[in-house]
């Protein structure tokens, strides 16, 4: 069977061949790859559009570093709480990749072959062309030129944790001039795509990568994926909130969809609520984003036939942030630098990064405290730290406070590629819509604290100690002391799978029961990666949009409840960096 593409359905006309409901670095590539494909895209975004001045100087600007659309805010940092974990995510145009860590690892084998799309294909053989086009794209640096403190750190705990064999420098997306000859602060034409791309200033090691690029050194998307997309007819709208997708004909939903949006705001803000009609619609508003839509799709009963398993195999990267805290300033310098610059693995399956804050960055350093050992009962660990803060109180004290903190530690931002996850669903909202809530799902219990990362944290400390001559303590989080970890990928929840018994997308990132609706976030992503997974949402797009065809050529893909075919790269992936 060959599919019909929307635009020659009979009878129907739209106001645009596809809507993609978000920008971060699954949008970006549709935007880009269906543009170049000749249909005409429409981008929604929830946030706003920043030039890199516009950004917070620190995180201490709540204004413009934090998102709270109720309080006015719109910054990149967007900060949402389940019962099981505490959520950092992206915002703006150019999504995650606004506040993201640059970082741009290909996960180990474990993640191709494990969780809901486990057995369809050969993953990392089918997806390989495709991240060496992301990477290309993200301008990915294999080598970070500069060696600090932190890195210097980092390669002596190494050595502590008697694992000196997987200490290694990160793969970045960032611009650091000239290999050979980097020059911080440096502008030069487009270096990345032969002149079609914008000016370029190379890092002046600020460290507040996850604030805001304000020198346009991070390769963020507005820098590749949606500058080139804007420039092939791609129309991208900031503050609009996507709150309705149904299908034309309900009864036949190959007919097109309805999209409605509000005007992203206060509760005083004008809803200004308009409705547009596409032949497709991409979901691409992250693991957060996607998943509270469609559960609210669900429940309004606009997508009633959507999958039982969205929300399903919800991952955090099984993550814990903990870190070590001086208690003053040392005399050297561990903000200088991008935001993760070297890893290193406690074991097979545990990944452990640097990651800082530039100077003055200190607001996020709030939720820091005691780093007091899980598994017990809370009053256990409230014992814990009332005990650390009776034997130690100005040292504790004084390692607590986010005074500085950013000029006086390193946080260790852990991950593992163990099967584990939550079951997120919906319930209704005080005020109305939905909200998400969360339990422990298949697989393995996600965990509320790693043994690994206080194993990494009371390492770092050691070593930070070791290396200034200034006391230095582990810290862990208010949260994790009360049992709920932090996660900063949020991923799945809408996962890809051979039937929509196991999951929400086929492994075309069509929605089952649903061919003109696709998801191509971190909400498809199917199983723990381990490692940071915007390279992965990335190359997992490309894909995706290799298989579209050209507007209003036939269809390749068979029909959804055929048998898997492996169709290979399809046109698309013709920018590569210069």
């Amino acid at each position: 069977m060959t599919a019909t593409t929307p635009e020659k359905v009979p009878g129907t006309a739209f106001d645009h061949d596809v809507v993609v409901v978000g920008s971060g670095f699954g949008g970006s590539v549709a935007a880009l790859r269906l543009a170049e494909k000749g249909y005409d895209v429409l981008v929604y975004e929830a946030g706003r559009r920043f030039a890199d001045h516009e950004f917070a100087k620190t995180n201490w600007d709540v204004r413009n570093a934090l998102w709270a659309p109720a309080l006015g805010w719109y910054g990149p940092q967007r900060l949402h709480k389940l019962p099981d974990v505490l959520v950092l995510a992206g915002a703006g145009v150019g999504g995650g990749s606004l506040n993201y860590a640059n970082v741009q690892y290909v996960p180990g084998e474990r993640f191709f072959s494990t969780g809901s799309w486990a057995g369809i294909t050969d993953w990392r053989r089918e997806l390989a062309p495709h991240y060496e086009t992301a990477k290309r794209m993200l301008g990915t640096v294999e080598h970070y030129p500069y060696d600090g403190a932190a890195e210097q750190l980092m390669r002596k705990v190494s050595v502590r944790l008697g694992v000196p064999e997987t200490f290694r420098v990160a793969p970045t997306g960032v611009y650091y001039g000239t290999p050979g000859r980097e020059a911080p602060g440096e502008t030069v034409p487009d270096p990345f795509f032969g002149g079609e791309g914008p000016a370029r200033t190379s890092c002046t090691l600020c460290g507040n990568c996850m604030v805001g690029c304000r020198v346009g050194a991070k390769n963020s998307l507005t820098k590749n994926y949606l500058w080139l997309a804007e420039r092939r007819g791609a129309v991208i709208e900031p503050m609009r909130t996507v709150v309705g997708v149904r299908p034309l004909d309900p009864a036949d939903p190959t007919r097109g969809f309805a999209v409605t949006t509000e005007r992203t705001g206060t509760a005083l803000t004008p809803k200004d609520r308009r409705t547009v009609t596409a032949g497709q619609v991409v979901f691409a508003a992250g693991a957060w984003g996607t998943q509270k839509l469609l559960h609210g799709l669900v429940a309004c009963g606009e997508l009633p036939a959507l999958s039982p398993a969205l929300g399903r195999l919800t991952r955090t990267n099984s993550e814990a942030l903990d870190g070590a805290l001086a208690v003053r300033v040392p005399d050297v310098d561990l903000t200088a630098g991008s935001a993760i610059t070297t890893s290193l693995y406690v074991d097979e399956s545990t990944h452990v990064q640097n990651v800082r804050y530039g100077k003055g960055s200190n607001a996020m350093m709030a939720l820091v405290t005691v780093l007091a050992p899980g598994g017990r009962p809370l009053h256990r660990r409230l014992g814990f730290l009332l005990g650390r803060l009776a034997r130690h109180p100005l040292a504790e004290l004084r390692a607590s406070v986010p005074w500085r903190a950013t000029e006086r530690g390193v946080i260790a931002l852990v991950m593992q590629s163990a099967d584990n996850s939550l079951t997120v669903s919906a319930r209704r909202g005080m005020l109305g819509g939905v909200r998400l809530t969360s339990r422990q799902g298949d697989g393995a219990p996600n965990p509320d604290w790693l043994p690994q990362a206080h194993r990494a944290a009371e390492a770092m400390a050691a070593q930070l100690e070791e290396d200034t001559g200034v006391r230095a303590l582990p810290r862990g989080s208010w949260l994790e002391l009360f049992g709920v970890p932090l996660t900063a990928h949020f991923l799945g929840g809408a996962t890809i799978s051979s039937d929509p018994a196991d999951g929400v997308v086929d492994p075309y990132h069509r929605v089952w029961n649903y061919p003109g609706l696709h998801i191509v976030d971190g909400s498809a992503v199917s199983a723990n990666l381990g490692v940071n997974p915007a390279l992965t949402i990335t190359a997992q797009a490309e894909r995706a949009f290799s298989l579209w065809p050209q507007r209003g050529a036939a269809d390749r893909r068979p029909a959804q409840g055929a048998p898997y075919v492996e169709l290979g790269a399809g046109r698309g992936a013709r920018l590569s960096r210069s």
